[in-house]
């Protein structure tokens, strides 16, 4: 009878341990197989950007061509939006948008990153030959993104950008143009902007069901003890 007893003291750590700890272990793996996903999808993205240049496609689509590396010729118009960002090397400044006529169509042009105080400091040079990548950006959120304040917006909203601009909602992000003011420095598309935090979540688990592993022996560690002081008395 003390036997199933003492038994019984047991049983709910350990499962509990068991179980808590085979959850954790489970979302580390996961995080593992999620970060090789990730670093597949990073190396097509990155082969995609610098694969060999095509013409601009008719009707390019997100799902397939977005990074799509392109080249284009056409005319860059006057009206100018200017995203505001910054960056460790240049600081604080504007990617500067552009509407680009190439024969029947219009399109947006990221043509790169002006510092703030040249804002005012550039123009444009009309004709050019563009080499760059087509991009729809992730950066509009509903909860935290500013209205645009006159011609300075806080995100690349295609759809708004492209109706103030009177575009298509479709942009080419620079890599290299003819005839660009000097004050404008290309900021070509990379995966730098893509999140990839896998390992860092991996981690995380992996040290959780340590925690959790070292908490039930400590558990069952007093309750044995308990048990043998109550045996003693």
């Amino acid at each position: 009878m003390s036997f199933s007893f003492r038994r019984s003291k047991y049983t709910f750590p350990l499962v509990l341990g068991l179980v808590g700890g085979v959850v954790l272990l489970s979302l580390g793996i996961w995080q593992v197989q999620r970060l090789e996903w990730k670093r597949a999808v990073l190396a097509d993205i990155t082969a995609k950007i610098h694969s060999e240049q095509v013409p601009l496609p008719s009707y390019p689509q997100e799902t397939t061509d977005n990074f799509l590396s392109v080249y284009a010729e056409g005319t860059v118009g006057d009206q100018t939006l200017y995203y505001l960002t910054s960056t460790r090397s240049w600081g604080p400044g504007y990617r500067v948008i552009s509407p680009l006529t190439i024969e029947n169509r219009i399109i947006l042009l990221d043509r790169g990153f002006i510092p703030a105080h040249l804002k005012e400091n550039h123009e444009n040079p009309q004709f050019s030959e563009i080499e760059g990548n087509l991009l729809w950006p992730d950066e509009w959120d509903n909860l935290f993104t500013p209205e645009p304040e006159n011609d300075i917006w806080f995100a690349r909203e295609l759809q708004r950008m492209s109706s103030v601009l009177k575009t298509e909602p479709l942009m080419i992000v620079a890599r290299s143009s003819t005839n660009e003011d000097k004050n404008i420095t290309p900021w070509p598309v990379t995966t730098e902007g893509i999140p990839n935090d896998h390992l860092e979540y991996a981690i995380t688990w992996f040290g959780l069901a340590l925690v959790w592993s070292v908490l039930t022996i400590y558990w069952i560690l007093r309750i044995a003890r308990k048990q043998n002081i109550q045996n003693k008395g």
